[in-house]
């Protein structure tokens, strides 16, 4: 029972801290404090980053009303007590209930009681009781209340979902619950409007899923996904008053929000012959990560013999729709030949597709074998986890195994994850130039969020449009028979980036622009320092690795607030604030009060730092300093100094 416990802090962490997981490794936390007994059926929320658990099954035929809160960050367990309510008595124990956070609020509906003393002799009481659950910000709860309810309460059950959703054009949250177990199995859903705080009953279209239990519910947009549980073994899903007979599906529908409609995906009899999909289970976790859905172990039986019952062990996603676009490519160094490039990452992807546009020509060419990919930048199924992939509808739905080492050529998720570049949407920017007049290139499919470019891929000329245009079936290169083209010194190249998962390539970020360096020209400065004093901070860095040369001065430069900047919030203005040969200098307060705070991801102000040699000045090092945090990022960009000391790119 305290694995089961384990298991909900598990997706706690897939859904804060998705980074921590990307190893598929299990990890015991150190927790302390007030650690809460093993339980099973308890009710379990995440508020930020900390986790509420109530109730639940401590043993067979004690149930539990306690409430407890884990502080994450501090892995520190604390049993808490909420104040009782004014009227009427506080929860009593039990398990099966659904317990959902919305707000500042829980909200507990249902569940299973004992209704005899002796814990040996269980004597089952459903229940359909409603309770609210006030939470303090950060840590700690208020109380329970007993609100005053509206329309006809839904009927006792246990082992039912409940879940939360609110429209984004109507501001009123509702409360769906739909299924459960009461002597049978439901397949009624039920709303509460939480602002009334009225029940009712919403008509619904399409085929509704069979009667079921132990299922799980999760929102992920406007639909809620329900996925396995206990149905009736009863052929056609007939409802008996006890249904003693009953198993474990597989079946997967979801319930449109916003039109009441249910839409199968799986249903209870589709074969599987090939195992590309998860198998009969109940009991199991399920969670939303983004537009992801991760569904994890459970238990499989049919009837209620406990030896015909297999647990399993699997982990499975479903990506449910293209990933939202990244950010804009940051450049973190350039040279004469290459580009040190990098962008946010973006939840739950399998990879990103970086492409590029140069100014100079291109040339076309046939479809020459040409030196392989790097092993090193294109999104590879070696040392990584074995996945398998199957679309349903929309939607596809993959299997983690491990860290496996799997054969497979290097393009795999290139080929059954990307079946064309024209799936990927198209983006538009004001002050870009016409996309139809452009060749993009592949630079290639990477697995992180950063890559070396210092090559790109060339296309037959018979697919030179393959980016541009929409085709019926363009596959995607295999870039392994491609010709790859060097980076020009003194070149502005353009770059996008998209996200690719198991339904595709999403929509492509915004461009950005780099140029890299001309030979003979000093490189940009590196390592760059800022240390915060009470009335100014003071900025330092290390020259050039590339002077050719000496270096005759730096110039440092300071993004500052200014119409022109109102009028295109992508050009920024520059002041120069620093001119000399030292390697720092001191940034006064008046200075920063004049400051532009840039809010392209995190606030942040902004610095340039460029050196000057015989030829003149190279390429500046953009500093972003985080307010609030510790820490700056860096990035290098060309341009040119005035006389006047503004530097506008």
């Amino acid at each position: 029972a305290l694995i089961i416990l384990f298991l909900g802090i598990f997706f706690f962490f897939f859904f804060f801290f998705p980074s921590t997981i990307v190893t598929n490794q299990w990890f015991l936390p150190a927790v302390r404090g007030d650690i809460p007994p093993g339980c099973a059926a308890h009710g379990f929320v995440c508020d930020g980053t900390r986790i509420l658990v109530f109730g639940g099954m401590v043993e067979y035929g004690r149930y539990s009303n306690d409430l407890y809160e884990l502080q994450a960050s501090r892995w520190l367990w604390k049993k808490v007590k909420p104040q009782a309510p004014s009227t009427g008595s506080p929860p009593c124990p039990r398990l099966g209930h659904s317990f959902s956070l919305y707000g500042n609020k829980c909200y507990l509906f249902g569940g299973l009681a004992n209704e005899s003393e002796d814990s040996n002799n269980n004597v089952p009481r459903y229940l359909n009781d409603f309770y609210e659950l006030e939470l303090q910000h950060g840590s700690g709860v208020v109380g329970w209340s007993i609100p005053v309810t509206k329309g006809i309460l839904p009927s006792p059950r246990e082992s039912h979902t409940a879940i939360v959703y609110c429209r984004k054009d109507l501001g009123s949250p509702k409360m769906y619950i739909f299924g459960g177990m009461c002597g049978c199995r439901l397949n009624d859903l039920w709303e509460l409007d939480i602002e009334t705080m009225t029940w009712s009953r919403p008509e619904t279209k399409g085929t509704v899923p069979l009667p079921r239990s132990l299922h799980t519910a999760n929102v992920i947009g406007n639909k809620m996904y329900v996925f396995g549980g206990w149905v009736p073994q009863s052929a056609g899903g007939d409802i008996s008053a006890h249904d003693g007979e009953w198993k474990c599906t597989g079946s997967f529908s979801y319930l449109n929000l916003d039109t009441t409609e249910w839409i199968g995906l799986i249903s209870d009899c589709q074969e599987d012959k090939s195992n590309l999909l998860p198998g009969p289970r109940a009991g199991h976790c399920a969670v939303a990560v983004g537009t992801r859905l991760y569904i994890w172990s459970g238990r499989d039986g049919y009837r209620k013999a406990w030896n015909n019952q297999v647990c399993c062990k699997d982990l499975w996603y479903l990506d449910t729709e293209k990933p939202p676009a990244p950010s804009q490519v940051q450049l973190i160094r350039a040279t004469t030949n290459s580009f040190q490039v990098k962008w946010d990452e973006v939840p739950t992807v399998e990879g990103y597709l970086l492409q590029l546009h140069a100014d100079s020509p291109v040339p076309s060419v046939a479809g020459i074998p040409g030196t392989g990919v790097p092993e090193t930048s294109v999104l590879s199924s070696q040392g990584s986890s074995q996945m398998t992939l199957l679309s349903l509808s929309s939607n596809s739905l993959l299997k983690v195994e491990g860290k496996e080492k799997v054969a497979a050529p290097e393009n795999k998720i290139t080929q059954e994850t990307m079946k064309n570049h024209a799936d990927a949407t198209g983006f538009k920017e004001s002050n870009a130039p016409s996309l139809l007049d452009r060749q993009w290139y592949d630079v290639g499919i990477f697995k992180n969020n950063s890559a070396v470019v210092s090559q790109f891929y060339l296309l037959p000329e018979e697919t030179l449009s393959i980016s541009n245009k929409v085709m019926e079936s363009a596959d995607v290169p295999d870039y392994r028979l491609l010709k790859k083209q060097d980076l020009l010194p003194g070149t502005v190249y353009r770059f996008r980036v998209a996200a690719i998962n198991g339904c595709g390539v999403g929509p492509f970020s915004k461009i950005s622009e780099f140029k890299t360096c001309i030979p003979g020209f000093p490189g940009a400065p590196s390592t760059v320092k800022i240390t915060k004093s009470v009335d100014c901070i003071h900025l330092s860095w290390e020259p050039p690795a590339s002077p050719s040369g000496n270096i005759l001065e730096y110039s440092a430069y300071l993004a500052i607030r200014s119409t022109q900047l109102q009028e295109n919030p992508s050009q920024l203005v520059f002041m120069r604030i620093y001119c000399g040969l030292k390697t720092s200098c001191i940034v006064t307060a008046a200075q920063l009060s004049n400051a532009h705070v840039d809010y392209t991801s995190r606030p942040a102000i902004v610095f340039r730092i460029s050196a000057k040699n015989e030829r003149g000045y190279g390429p500046a090092t953009q500093v972003r300093w985080l307010q609030g945090k510790v820490g700056v990022r860096r990035s290098i960009y060309m341009g040119c100094s005035g006389e006047n000391g503004v530097l506008c790119l």
